[in-house]
This record gives C-alpha cells, sequence and structure tokens, in this order.
C-alpha cells in the first residue's frame, strides 16, 4: 500500500469535488457520475504514483541521498517486474473506470462529446505515466508543473462540471485555475525539498531551473495568484459573504508560505507537502460550499 502514496489522494479529490459542487450550484448534479469520476481520478493518481517510482527508481534518482519516505522499489518492498504489471493493471482499471464515467454522461447519444472526453482520458493515462518513465519524461524537463495545473485544475474541475452539465461557463476557469496552482504547488514543495538530488541525478525540475531561493518565492507566488483568483470570481459573482468561506483554507496554506520563505534546508521542507496537499482538499470543499449555501 506504500507504493500507492495515498497522502497524494486529497489533491485527486479536490478537483472533482470543487468540479461537483458547482454543478451543482446551478441545480445539476449526478452522484453515479461524481462517485465515477472520484474512483477514475483515484485510479489515475495510483497509476501516476506507481509510475513515478518506477520512473525515478529506472533512472537512478530514488537514490541514498534522496530526502523524503523511501520508495518502494528503493527500498525493495517489490521487483521493477511486479512494478510494471501494477501499471498495466492500473492503467487498465482506469480506462475502464473512465469509459463507465462516459457512459453514464452522455450515453451513446452525444458520441462526439464521449470521443473527447474519452482522448483526454487517455492523455491523462499518458500522462499520469510519463512524468518520469521513458527517455522524454516531461518531468525530467521542468515540464511537471505546467501539465500539474492542466490536469489537476482546468480539466479536473471543468471536465467534471461538463460531465455533470454539458455545458463550459468560462468563469469556472478562475477557481479551476485555483485547483490547479494549489496542487503546482505540492509538486513545487516536493521538488524543491529533492532539489540537491534531483540536480545531480539530471532532473530537471522547475524547482531545479529556478534555484533553492527562487523555488521558495515561486511557491508564495502561486498562492498570490490563488487569492486574486478567487476574490476575482466571487467578486463578481456577487452572490454574499459565504462565497468567502474559502478563506478558512488560507490560515494553513498562508502557513506554510511563512515556513516555506523561513527555510534553510530542503529537507525541512517535507512536513509541509501534507499540510499543502490537506489545505488544497479544504480549499475545494470550503469555496465548493459557498457556491451551494
Amino acid at each position: 500500500m506504500g507504493a500507492f502514496r495515498l497522502r497524494t489522494l486529497p489533491l485527486a479529490l479536490a478537483g472533482i469535488l470543487l468540479g461537483s459542487f458547482l454543478s451543482a450550484s446551478v441545480g445539476e448534479h449526478h452522484w453515479n457520475i461524481t462517485w465515477m469520476a472520484i474512483l477514475t481520478a483515484t485510479l489515475l493518481q495510483v497509476l501516476s504514483n506507481l509510475a513515478n517510482d518506477y520512473g525515478d527508481f529506472s533512472k537512478g534518482t530514488d537514490n541514498d541521498n534522496r530526502v523524503g519516505p523511501e520508495r518502494a522499489l528503493q527500498s525493495g518492498a517489490i521487483n521493477p517486474s511486479q512494478m510494471k504489471t501494477a501499471l498495466y493493471i492500473f492503467g487498465f482499471l482506469s480506462l475502464i473506470s473512465g469509459i463507465v464515467l462516459l457512459w453514464l454522461s452522455f450515453g451513446t447519444e452525444k458520441l462526439l462529446y464521449a470521443l473527447i472526453f474519452f482522448l483526454l482520458g487517455i492523455s491523462a493515462i499518458w500522462a499520469a505515466v510519463k512524468y518520469t518513465v521513458g527517455k522524454s519524461a516531461y518531468g525530467y524537463q521542468g515540464l511537471g508543473d505546467l501539465f500539474v495545473f492542466l490536469f489537476f485544475g482546468w480539466i479536473s474541475v471543468i471536465g467534471v462540471y461538463f460531465l455533470q452539465v454539458q455545458t463550459i461557463d468560462l468563469t469556472l476557469f478562475l477557481p479551476a485555475s485555483c485547483i490547479g496552482l494549489l496542487s503546482a504547488g505540492v509538486l513545487n514543495l516536493n521538488n524543491t525539498r529533492d532539489i540537491k538530488n534531483d540536480k545531480e541525478s539530471n532532473k530537471i525540475t522547475l524547482a531545479v531551473r529556478l534555484g533553492f531561493e527562487n523555488a521558495k518565492k515561486y511557491q508564495a507566488f502561486l498562492l498570490l495568484l490563488v487569492i486574486v483568483f478567487s476574490l476575482t470570481f466571487t467578486l463578481n459573482t456577487a452572490n454574499g459573504m459565504i462565497q468567502q468561506l474559502y478563506w478558512v483554507s488560507m490560515a494553513p496554506l498562508c502557513m506554510v508560505i511563512f515556513k516555506t520563505l523561513n527555510t534553510n534546508t530542503p529537507r525541512e521542507l517535507d512536513p509541509l507537502l501534507k499540510v499543502q496537499a490537506l489545505s488544497t482538499l479544504l480549499y475545494a470543499l470550503t469555496f465548493g460550499l459557498g457556491q451551494i449555501l
């Protein structure tokens, strides 16, 4: 179970829940679609975690110098052959779950929508695996933050909203972007924590490109954008003070920023990863509740 890295699941849930809340706020919500979307997102997250373990181990990035919890392959708990089998299993389960989700949303009548989302699903499986696996792994080229922003933010939130409502409201890209930015913040904390070993292993993450001090400032910039986008959306929709409920989540997020900016060594960032991930889920819940109460 350790290979699944269950502490990352709040990120998979955040976008799905916010998209569902937003659809409920316009009177369109179907629990069967929400639950199937949660299952699909969870399977994709586990697939990504397993692929990350396999890719980093294969490239020698997971070694004795790495900071953070020991990975499954690194510890010898499972071997590479077993991990590859697990990748195929979770890739297949993600595909089947996604197909069921599309059938629940579109049936057999809206085949064009189903085809578009099927291709998005295939791209999500590809992105989950190619973050660290293969010679062209995008996580080794500093593109991880961008992909996390797109898939955990825009595709997750807007995608689930469309599955429920089957229309697009462009203003929803603001809260969707907030989830993407907060998720990118989790990745940045992880990569800033591992910055020394990643650089030595030729894993050129955005944190490596920025350097330790600038990566910490980038973390603060992400939260600043979340505040700006959230205020822009809620002030323009003007449905009362309850919409500002998301400020509850800002306390732990601001604490993460304060501690990040005041850290002297990358290792000190490790405890903040869990706080950032759970705070992202809290943001999704409080923002979403603010739209329906």
